[in-house]
């Protein structure tokens, strides 16, 4: 595969293992700011794009949100459980329609509108996965399961309702250590926080 840019050139493009995802070393020529060219060689992760969503109930200034296992976190740091914002592949959906069967599947509630965001790579260096962020309004009348996600995909996702900043405080504590939870924290603490100031 050959592509050029002003100032990269992609050489060669190899797949080392593929599974779900697939894993590629790349050899690439690139202009430096200097003038210099370089030739390098990086490996890099595709596993997809993918979307993730922070649903809010502005009456009761709750949030919810998902904890499971997420092995590469076990390996690194021993934790089985991670608490983050619901998230799923799109496997070649619309971002709004998947996020909404994402919300049903693990949280348990059935929503119809969704907020776009914005689009984030949350590690660009070696993950080719781009992110669609995604917030919406909920409440205890949307509730139609208790959610859990797919037994065949091997999920078994227990649903955390809590108050925005008791999520907030969670970032701060170490409780959550997932970036683009912490993105959508922040983002909406940030939002809602004028907004609450101006009903005082």
């Amino acid at each position: 595969m050959k592509m050029e840019g002003e100032s990269v050139r992609i050489c060669a493009i190899e797949t080392i293992a593929r599974n779900k995802g697939k894993l590629i070393s790349v050899n690439y020529e690139q202009r430096r700011r200097d003038g210099e060219q370089q030739s390098r060689k990086r490996e890099i992760y595709d596993g997809g794009n993918s979307a993730v969503i922070l649903p809010y109930d502005p009456d009761r200034r709750t949030v919810l949100l998902t904890r499971q296992l997420r092995l590469p976190v076990f390996l690194q740091d021993g934790a089985e459980r991670t608490v983050e914002a619901c998230a799923g592949k799109l496997d070649g959906e619309k971002a709004e329609r998947r996020i909404v069967k994402e919300v049903e599947e693990e949280l348990g509630y059935k929503i119809s509108n969704v907020e776009r965001l914005f689009e984030l790579y949350v590690s660009p260096a070696a993950i080719m996965e781009k992110i669609v962020f995604f917030t919406c309004i909920y409440s205890p009348a949307n509730k139609v399961s208790d959610g859990g996600g797919l037994k065949e995909e091997g999920e078994d996702i227990e649903v955390i309702e809590t108050t925005l900043e008791e999520a907030a405080a969670m970032i701060t504590t170490g409780k959550i250590v997932d970036a683009k939870t912490v993105v959508l924290v922040q983002y909406l603490r940030d939002r809602v926080r004028p907004a609450a100031a101006g009903q005082r």
